[in-house]
């Protein structure tokens, strides 16, 4: 039977010794990967038995509910070299074999666009390919993938078989300054847009950003969320300062997202994810907090390693007055982590970021935006790909999450605010 459960939860083996060791030196974590994966897969004392069961009805339930992830990058790997990605693909984190095998429904494509486009009249054209591949790899391979870019597209085409591709656009630049231009990518497909990414546009301040040169939205930038309400595109405020995620809180009409974050709760000063009071406004947006995977985003230890070894990168870069995206940066920074191992993140402490928002708000207000393509060589251990999110369907039910709940985590809670955003569009015009 399915049971909702919103009461706080005890956390599993692994999530315990996360929380109660985090002042432990970063050496401690490179413990041998193998340990920690089958720590995370199977807690110490637990029942083979029961584990057993868990893993099963995990992939279960990944088959049978909907699985909607916000933030996929494969756009951007495809742009810089067209690959195949309808069988098994070595050289990326999704594809159509492993989505299957992991459960994956919807998948948003991420239509990212450079912050360094701001401004030069590149920025529509680069996002208008992007787009263009993703209505490639449909034209392509037909019978493993469709496009959707509505709630009641996905609800008709959903037993089809298909990996439903749905597009949100990572950077607000293409917009280029033409109200009408939000309209326009509607038409295209995008459903949800980040207004910016790592350095400030002119529609908001970018949280990666030391200038804050609007202190939150820009004028135009305010019209611009107004213009996404009417026309029922999802404000996403990942990448946002705090001052514009708030802002744009209280003026949009709709329910608002952020399509792939975390929780800064584990990550102090680290802006980019969401603070309590950020995600309390959110959930009173009736909004969500789509949960990113990278590592980095996670534990904060892993966080500052890698800062670290950017710092050290960059520095020879500079030194050696290298192209930072020619052969010979990236065969360095390639070499660098290969001499610098990074620790990662675990599946559970996905679960345990899932599990702040929920003690925090509520059930209805998370999901997942794994951010799969898109952040590099960081992803947890037990979550490095599109096939593996039973792994993380079966942490919840270690936390003691009944099956309603799973179900709106997966997908049911950004299908609510997707059509939640659509009606108000309709009712606005």
């Amino acid at each position: 039977m399915k049971g909702t459960n919103t009461a706080p939860f005890a956390l599993s083996p692994i999530t315990q010794h996360y929380v109660l060791t985090r002042s432990t030196p970063l050496r401690n974590l490179l413990v041998p990967l193998s340990i920690l994966f089958f720590s995370c897969a199977v807690p110490a004392n637990a029942n083979p038995t029961a584990e057993s069961d868990t893993t099963e009805k995990a992939a279960q339930l990944a088959r049978q509910f909907l699985i909607i992830d916000t933030h996929i990058d494969l756009p951007g790997l495809l742009l810089t070299e067209w690959r195949d990605v309808s069988g098994k693909s070595a050289a990326t984190e999704f594809d159509y074999v492993r989505a299957k095998e992991g459960g994956l429904d919807v998948p948003f494509m991420s239509i990212y666009v450079p912050s360094d486009l701001e401004g030069t009249g590149k920025a529509k054209p680069r996002a208008e390919a992007m787009i263009a591949l993703v209505r490639r790899m449909v034209s392509t391979w037909p019978d493993k993938f469709d496009l959707v870019a509505s709630t009641h597209e996905v609800e008709r085409k959903r037993g089809s078989g298909k990996i439903l591709l749905a597009m949100g656009m990572e950077n607000g630049s293409p917009i280029e300054g033409d109200l009408k231009n939000v309209e326009y990518f509607h038409r295209l497909g995008i459903s949800y847009i980040t207004l910016a990414h790592a350095k400030w546009n002119h529609l908001a301040d970018g949280s990666y950003d030391s200038t804050r040169h609007w202190n939150g939205l820009s004028p135009f930038g305010v019209k611009v969320v107004k213009e996404m309400n009417r026309v029922g595109i999802m404000v996403d405020i990942s990448h946002l300062t705090d001052s514009a995620a708030f802002q744009v809180l209280r003026i949009s009409g709709a329910p608002v997202i952020a399509s792939h974050s975390a929780c800064r709760f584990f990550t102090p000063g680290f802006e980019r994810n969401m603070n309590d009071e950020l995600i309390k406004a959110l959930a009173a947006k009736r909004g969500v907090l789509q949960i990113n995977f990278g590592s980095d985003f996670l534990d904060n230890r892993v966080r500052l390693a890698s800062e670290s070894g950017r710092k050290a990168i960059d520095k020879h870069i500079g030194d050696e007055h290298l192209d930072p995206d020619g052969k010979e940066a990236t065969a360095y920074e390639r070499q660098y982590w290969k001499e610098h191992p990074r620790p990662f993140a675990t599946v559970a402490q996905v679960a345990a970021h899932i599990d702040h928002v929920v003690k925090l708000v509520g059930v209805d207000y998370v999901g997942f935006g794994s951010d799969f393509d898109g952040v590099g060589d960081s992803l947890p251990i037990g979550l490095k790909d599109v096939s593996r999110y039973p792994n993380l369907i079966a942490e919840l039910l270690r936390l003691g999450y009944g099956e309603t709940d799973i179900e709106k985590i997966c997908g049911g809670n950004l299908l609510r605010v997707w059509s939640e955003v659509e009606q108000a569009a309709t009712s606005g015009k």
